[in-house]
């Protein structure tokens, strides 16, 4: 597999080339069709009098122009693609250097009251979310927040297999996204899902037929006056009797309209996308899976969309005057139009949601794909109970630079609570939200950045940043109890991951030392494992009661009338703490 920075950088390389040709051919092209309208003005113009040679001279300008118009918006979407290719492979060279502060950051999705994304930074500005998500769909980027947010350890080894097979087709997830990335639509794929799931047929079935029947009169009517054997009265009159029928069902037929317009677009974008998933040759269960759902008997579902799409864009036509005013009088139109798509919907109306949860599932993959083509060096977690909950070996934030990250050898084992001490800005914060986007990863089926990662997948719950609430009438400390009550509700029925830092904050220091003795007594008599970060070196001496607690500390050192930090995880308690020295460092006392 080609290195990241390589396979972008040769990328980039090609669709600029690519755009300088485009852009050349459509300059050629304009400047044809400009050739061609003005030959077709001024041969029609001398030769005007000569009805026998202008008019078929006439309709080859006009089939000219017309191909040169289809060739000239092919060259146009080809022209976007290929932009939007350019600006996908741009945009991962500014995140290999960690330069993706201008990506979505999530906001929409933070929530202080979940199990653990608001205590480790999930979204927001220089969030995991933001560094990781390429989604382009609306409802790809809801697939991929609900992956980051279950909690689910189900199936790990089937997730790792489906991510790593998917990010060794670079190539094939960056066509995806950028035809994704071309048709803005809107109304979302789940409003449309409902719409047809949940429409009940208008029109009888008597639309189905009349229409044709009506047209092949039409017909026969015009020919026959052509060879005046009927007067043109006649035809006159079947005109009116057409444009009459066709308004008695106006009202019924604008509001179809007016909804069916809504899906347009967005059958439009997914047909293609659809034809992607379909192109290519999976062997993960997963994966394979996906793409069977989409799978009919008789024809692909990208030609099931596309059809629909067709007959959709042929439905808008009723706009043009012309088409409208003919169209109706003489072959009722609009009524066929009807037809086809009250017979798709009938047809396909149970699967359409399926099938856009199949394009939303492979958007929200496609992001941890990406991320696990542009980390080569990560590892997938073995899943392994001997040694415990976690074994492993330089462990780092994926979000922090190789140059700037100081790597940490963890290992822990079932039911054991680690108590972390250590001075400000020493690393706790960093170490404990580590942990827990390694775990978070680990469930999701993504790689983790360590050298080595053996764990038994445990469901994570936090408790790192607690806010007061003034819309609730909540004190700071009775939220704080409110989520160490939720955490030991929680950890009743079931083993889970628990990292705190600091118990009982919002009190005086000797009620915080006794609640928080016996709160993590508590949880080491649980079925749970954990790390709690605290300042109080009191807590400290549990390792003497419960052989379950263990302590480790951060270090930071004066040398030279200057602070140092190692941020490495030792065995034992925190002897050096940093406060006083920084205030008067910072001139404050």
């Amino acid at each position: 597999m080609q290195k990241p920075l390589e396979f972008y950088t040769n990328q980039k390389l090609h669709f600029e080339k690519e755009l300088m040709l485009l852009k050349k051919k459509l300059a050629m092209s304009s400047v044809l069709r400009l050739v061609v309208f003005l030959s077709a003005v001024l041969s029609t113009y001398f030769l005007f009098d000569n009805i026998k040679i202008v008019i078929p001279i006439a309709a080859f300008w006009v089939i000219l122009f017309l191909y040169l118009l289809f060739r000239h918006f092919k060259l146009q979407t080809k022209s976007n693609l290929n932009k939007a290719l350019l600006e996908i492979n741009n945009t991962e060279l500014k995140v290999l250097n960690r330069d993706y502060f201008l990506l979505n950051e999530g906001n929409e999705f933070i929530n202080p009251a979940h199990t653990f994304s608001y205590d480790i930074d999930l979204f927001g500005k220089g969030s995991f979310f933001q560094y990781c998500n390429r989604t382009v769909t609306n409802e790809g980027r809801q697939e991929f927040v609900e992956l980051l947010l279950n909690n689910d350890i189900s199936n790990i080894k089937e997730k790792q297999r489906a991510i790593n097979e998917l990010s060794q087709h670079p190539k094939w997830r960056q066509q995806f996204s950028a035809l994704a990335s071309l048709v803005k639509v809107e109304h979302p794929a789940e409003e449309i899902a409902d719409w047809i799931q949940n429409y009940k047929t208008v029109f009888s079935k008597f639309i189905g037929f009349f229409p044709k029947v009506f047209s092949v009169i039409s017909l026969v009517l015009v020919t026959l006056l052509s060879l005046q054997i009927i007067p043109e009265q006649l035809l006159l009159i079947w005109f009116l009797f057409g444009v009459g029928i066709s308004g008695a069902f106006l009202k019924k037929v604008s509001k179809l309209y007016g909804e069916a317009s809504k899906a347009k677009d967005t059958f439009k974008q997914y047909h293609k996308l659809l034809n992607e998933i379909e192109s290519i040759s999976f062997t993960s269960k997963i994966l394979k899976q996906k793409q069977q759902e989409i799978q009919t008997e008789t024809q692909k579902a990208s030609l099931i969309f596309a059809k629909f799409s067709k007959v959709l864009d042929s439905f808008d036509q009723r706009n043009n005057l012309i088409i409208a005013i003919i169209g109706n009088g003489f072959f009722l139109r609009d009524l066929q139009q009807v037809n086809k798509v009250e017979n798709w919907i009938h047809n396909y109306k149970d699967k359409v949601e399926n099938w856009f949860q199949v394009i939303a599932f492979f958007d929200a993959q496609n992001s941890l794909a990406n991320f696990t083509f542009n980390h080569p060096s990560y590892v997938f977690p073995q899943i392994n109970t001997s040694k415990g909950i976690i074994f492993s070996k330089n462990l780092g934030h994926p979000l922090l630079h190789k140059s700037q990250r100081i790597d940490n050898d963890f290992r822990i084992q079932n039911k054991q609570f680690f108590i972390v001490t250590g001075a400000n800005m020493a690393g706790k914060s960093t170490f404990l939200r580590t942990v827990s986007l390694a775990i978070v990863m680990g469930n999701i089926g993504l790689p983790v950045c360590a050298d080595e990662f053996e764990y038994a997948p445990i469901k994570l719950i936090t408790s790192m940043r607690t806010s007061d609430s003034l819309a609730d009438n909540e004190s700071y400390f009775f939220s704080e109890l409110k989520r160490l009550k939720f955490i030991v509700d929680q950890i009743k029925n079931e083993e889970d991951f628990i990292i705190l830092d600091e118990i009982v904050k919002g009190t005086n220091s000797t009620d915080k030392a006794s609640g928080s003795k016996k709160y993590v007594e508590k949880l080491g008599n649980s079925k749970s494992t954990g790390i709690i970060a605290t300042h109080d070196l009191s807590l400290c001496k549990i390792e003497n009661d419960l052989s379950a607690v263990k302590n480790y500390f951060f270090d930071a050192e004066i040398i030279n009338d200057e602070l140092y930090f190692d941020y490495k995880l030792k065995d034992g308690i925190c002897k050096n703490m940093n406060a006083s020295f920084l205030l008067k460092k910072m001139k404050i006392i």
